[in-house]
């Protein structure tokens, strides 16, 4: 099950120049730090030299973003089990879990194979291969779902990614009821001048599947929806209570 975004991914090209390294070294810290502002004298200057010398890839100075003692103290020394999966599935595969079944695997790992064990298990996995590859940065694929994605891991993502203004760091898990009942998530806005927030005029474009009403017909058909932020939520619930089903939704 994949998830794509209306923003152009971040990748490290062949012959990149300096300035290239340094577009990709800092969406690199942004996205798998969750907007956490980084000193310099925490980041990895190691990793980033062997990320120019092409001693490493992409994908492991992500991995060394993760294991760093940074990460470590802002989503799992400071955090519940729960929310450090919540947040190794938004930093590193770049969406939220799907079920409870996801959740309690990656739980099951941590305490059976240790927290170095839990970060590699997202990285080498199939799906990561698959959306990233060896030289793409991570980055949010919520924006849009996709065939076979489910309505509701759509909205969970969005309860998680509050914006370009917000850090994840130092919340409590989101996710724990919802995921564990399989409940609708309530969509609030994120706080101001994230980029989504209503007063910046963003607007976001809902094509729906829908029911015509001639429903011995069993006739289904895409309608499409243009709204506001703050009229998402509303537009979103009213979509799922009449059995509707989102094909896809963009930023515009």
């Amino acid at each position: 099950m994949l998830w794509t975004t209306t923003t152009d991914p971040v990748e490290l090209r062949p012959e990149a120049s300096e300035q290239d390294l340094q577009v990709v070294i800092s969406a690199a810290y942004r996205h798998v730090l969750g907007n956490q502002h980084i000193m310099e004298s925490q980041r990895l200057t190691s990793a980033e030299s062997a990320l120019r010398d092409g001693e490493i890839t992409v994908r492991n100075f992500v991995r060394a973003i993760a294991k760093s003692d940074l990460y470590r103290s802002l989503f799992f020394e400071s955090a519940s089990p729960y929310r450090f999966i919540e947040m190794n599935f938004k930093h590193l595969l770049g969406r939220a879990p799907l079920d409870q079944t996801e959740i309690a695997e990656h739980v099951a790992r941590y305490n059976e194979e240790g927290y170095e064990a839990e970060i590699d298990s997202y990285l080498d996995g199939d799906e990561y291969a698959a959306s990233f590859g060896e030289n793409v940065v991570p980055y949010t694929r919520g924006s849009q779902t996709q065939t076979g994605a489910t309505n509701s891991a759509f909205v969970r993502m969005f309860s998680l990614d509050r914006g370009n203004a917000a850090h994840d760091a130092g919340k409590a898990a989101q996710l724990v009821g919802t995921v564990a009942g399989n409940l609708p998530v309530a969509i609030s806005a994120p706080v101001q001048g994230s980029g989504a927030y209503d007063n910046t005029g963003k607007r976001f474009r809902i094509v729906a599947s829908t029911n015509t009403g001639i429903a011995r017909l069993n006739h289904a058909t895409q309608v499409e929806y243009v709204v506001s932020y703050s009229q998402f939520s509303k537009k979103m619930q009213t979509i799922f209570q009449t059995g509707g089903k989102v094909v896809s939704v963009a930023e515009i």
